[in-house]
């Protein structure tokens, strides 16, 4: 199931509008009851099931409390969606110098460096750079006001309902800053969904090119201990941690989040109000807790409710069994020897807004009144039109993309030197310097006609600059666009490259 939709349904579990259809027996008596053989330290953790959603286990998981540098997690997913890697940040004064005091400058970064936003990434996720906060921040929203208005924008849209709230990019103390540990598991589960920040926060080393303090690129490691961690070191090693950001500050106290994958199982643990170096040893008690006590079984595979019958009736439609489906790699998590017929299920109408094409409701899973799973059924006939038109979209921006003209029409000259410029006439001169004489000599007149050329090519580069921003606004509102298609289908655009991919490899091979 796509991630969105699960996190969604996580917070909407308990919605109006719901009816019963071939509801599930209650949990027999024979069902292992649910493990609470662990604990944290610290004041809040909680670890989750990626692919179910299912809360293992929670201490205090709704009660806010600062994030601190946890929060680039958020800002790493807005800015993945929002810019290409390849885009170049320029580090503003402000971005560089407006910082909590004493809260440093990781690799010394300074007023007008320009590194790419993959760059910036690196030192925003392995070495928690407040300055590549506050640079990619401007750089994506212009200010980091409005960009903290998209990352509350972004919460939300994942469920988040705890009173979350962020003030700014980078975690640094701000009482109006907070997250409960339930949002800010949501928060990680949709980072660590996205390729590039899940490639980028696994990452243990990573060099950045020339800065104007390390004129010979510098280089630098992840602090994150457990994913540092090598097998033998019995205090933070934890199989199968793959991702994860670290966080400190006077009001948060050590927060940590991880993401661990093993055996083809995803969890993500979160600590708030940690201290050193406890907190990395809840977060990987956590960890194993999960993986020891759990499994996972596959909703498609167990699920008999489309079994026997050739229609269904759902809110009073008939719809065809046969083109009806339930939502690959939708699963349901279960203590260790507990049975799929140990849950109870409904049959949820109330279809949301954002749920995938076709969908016409949705399965909702608990187990001793827990929630331990959820899938989407939906019309296939519906699913693959829906498919097939994204596949048309994709296929014929491939062939037929072009230069998109500047918005505003204006008239800027080639970055390549394609346009011939007009010679500065002394009309030109005077438009540019009013009555000044320019009967000078010829130095006199050689310097007029350099400082207009100044002037021209000085307002020649402004209108590049102005094309090139709205061009990467443009682009990511293009992007923007691209991905709701592709959530209105239920996949991501990874998922949906990986598809156009492989069929392109049969094409190919035909």
């Amino acid at each position: 199931m796509k991630l969105r939709e699960l996190i969604r349904k996580m917070a909407a579990f308990a919605a109006v509008g719901v009816i019963t259809a071939n509801i599930g027996g209650l949990c027999s008596y024979g069902a292992p009851q649910w493990p609470s053989d662990t604990g944290v330290m610290a004041d809040f953790g909680i670890v989750v099931d990626v692919d179910s959603g299912a809360v293992l286990y929670g201490q205090q998981i709704h009660v806010t409390s600062p994030p601190a540098s946890i929060t680039k997690l958020l800002t790493a997913l807005v800015v993945a969606e929002h810019a290409s890697m390849d885009e170049i940040v320029e580090f503003s004064h402000d971005a560089v110098y407006n910082v909590e005091e004493g809260s440093g400058n990781k690799m010394a970064m300074e007023e007008g460096d320009r590194l790419s936003v993959e760059d910036c990434l690196y030192l925003l996720m392995l070495q928690s750079s407040n300055q590549a906060a506050n640079a990619l921040a401007e750089h994506v929203a212009g200010s980091r006001e409005a960009f903290a208005q998209m990352m509350n924008e972004k919460a939300a849209s994942l469920g988040c309902q705890d009173g979350t709230h962020f003030t700014n990019p980078s975690g640094l103390n701000d009482d109006a800053q907070k997250v409960s540990a339930y949002d800010m598991a949501l928060i990680s589960m949709a980072a660590f969904e996205n390729e590039k920040v899940l490639e980028i926060s696994s990452a243990k080393f990573h060099s950045i090119p020339a800065t104007i303090n390390n004129p010979e690129g510098v280089s630098f490691r992840m602090e994150h201990r457990i994913l540092m961690a090598e097998p033998g070191d019995g205090t933070y090693y934890c199989e199968g941690a793959t991702a994860g950001k670290t966080g400190y500050t006077s009001l948060a106290g050590n927060t940590l989040v991880t993401y661990a994958v093993r055996d083809g199982r995803r969890l993500v643990s979160v600590i708030l109000k940690g201290s050193q170096p406890q907190y990395y040893i809840d977060g990987k008690n956590l960890l194993n807790f999960g993986f020891r006590s759990f499994v996972n079984l596959d909703i498609p595979e167990h699920e008999t409710l489309l079994q026997g019958v050739e229609q269904l009736e759902i809110d009073g439609v008939s719809y065809e069994v046969p083109d009806l489906a339930i939502e690959e790699g939708s699963v349901v998590t279960l203590p260790q020897g507990g049975q799929f017929a140990d849950t109870a299920r409904i049959l949820d109408s109330q279809v949301p807004e954002d749920a995938p094409a076709g969908t016409v409701a949705v399965l909702k899973y608990t187990y001793n009144d827990r929630k331990v799973g959820s899938a989407c059924l939906y019309q296939k006939s519906v699913r693959e039109e829906a498919l097939a038109r994204a596949e048309r979209e994709s296929r014929e921006a491939e062939a037929g993309e072009t230069q998109d003209a500047d918005p505003a029409g204006e008239d800027v000259p080639s970055e390549s030197g394609g346009d011939t410029l007009d010679p500065v006439t002394p009309e030109k001169q005077k438009g540019l310097f009013g009555d000044m004489d320019f009967d000078l000599g010829g130095m006199g007149k050689f310097i007029a006609i350099g400082g207009a050329a100044v002037a021209f090519f000085g307002a020649g580069g402004l209108l590049i600059w102005r094309k090139k921003k709205k061009e990467r606004e443009a682009a990511a509102r293009r992007r923007e666009r691209r991905r709701q298609r592709l959530s209105d289908i239920g996949y991501s655009e990874e998922a949906f490259e990986k598809l156009m991919e492989e069929r392109r490899g049969r094409d190919r091979r035909r």
